[in-house]
């Protein structure tokens, strides 16, 4: 049989919760993703999974949610306050119980996401402190695209342009440019294609970039292909737009 190719089709960007939501519609295990997830030396956290209607599309929405104490720490500008860095996410995952496949491809992820805010913000790897992506949440969410990616036995990934909104967010460091550093530093290190819309925000998270970028396998779909599945992940924030991210499985034809 044919290889299962996974096309991301990132029209509205891509984010992490997007990425797992897509992935659980395309029919990866949700009762083995939560029971993956307790392999995971992190708490104070729950996962709801629930279908989700964006612009009468159907999809199915992946929310994290922090309890309070986490919360306080997530908003915290404190050093110590929910702020990991790069060696503290290798130990929570070399000392987690998720098969070794799925450490590897969540490894890779984090270390993607480590040099771009490196170089983005001049410091050594392993000076770097993980704000966005140290969170629980984005740790949570990378180990579960991770876990779906390998339980859909996928085997060859490709990622359409990158579409990304314009103009300037509010980060821990204060008000930066769209798209945000370590997301330019990613498109910069993996050769994905970036497409600047009218949109004002970010549709492009780090998190979502280190995933399209350590996931792709090749550049282009097949001249022609069969699509066995499609799944649609939805989006937090409000958009003119359907904001989702769609997933289809195919093999060439």
């Amino acid at each position: 049989m044919a290889d299962k190719i996974l096309f991301l089709e990132c029209y509205s960007g891509i984010s992490g919760d997007m990425t797992v939501g897509a992935l659980l519609d395309l029919g990866a295990d949700k009762e083995k993703l939560l029971e993956t997830l307790k392999g995971l030396p992190v708490d104070g956290y729950s996962v709801k999974i629930e279908e989700k209607r964006v612009h009468g599309l159907r999809g199915c929405d992946f929310d994290v949610i922090l309890d309070e104490k986490q919360k306080e720490h997530h908003h915290s500008h404190g050093h110590h306050h929910g702020h990991r860095s790069y060696g503290d996410i290798c130990r929570i995952l070399e000392e987690s119980s998720l098969d070794e496949p799925v450490k590897k491809t969540a490894g890779k992820i984090f270390a993607l996401v480590a040099k771009a805010e490196a170089r983005a913000h001049g410091v050594p790897e392993e000076e770097v402190t993980f704000h966005e992506v140290g969170a629980v949440d984005s740790i949570v969410d990378i180990v579960s695209a991770a876990f779906c990616l390998h339980d859909l036995q996928v085997k060859q990934v490709v990622v359409s342009d990158l579409w990304e909104g314009q103009g300037t967010i509010m980060c821990q460091h204060g008000r930066i440019p769209v798209p945000v550093p370590a997301v330019v530093e990613i498109v910069k290190e993996t050769g994905m294609s970036l497409h600047i819309t009218e949109v004002k925000g970010e549709m492009v998270t780090p998190t979502g970039a280190a995933i399209a970028g350590a996931l792709r396998t090749r550049e282009r779909l097949p001249e022609a292909f069969q699509i066995e599945k499609v799944g649609i992940g939805t989006g937090k924030r409000t958009y003119p737009h359907a904001n989702v991210l769609r997933a289809m499985l195919l093999h060439e034809a």
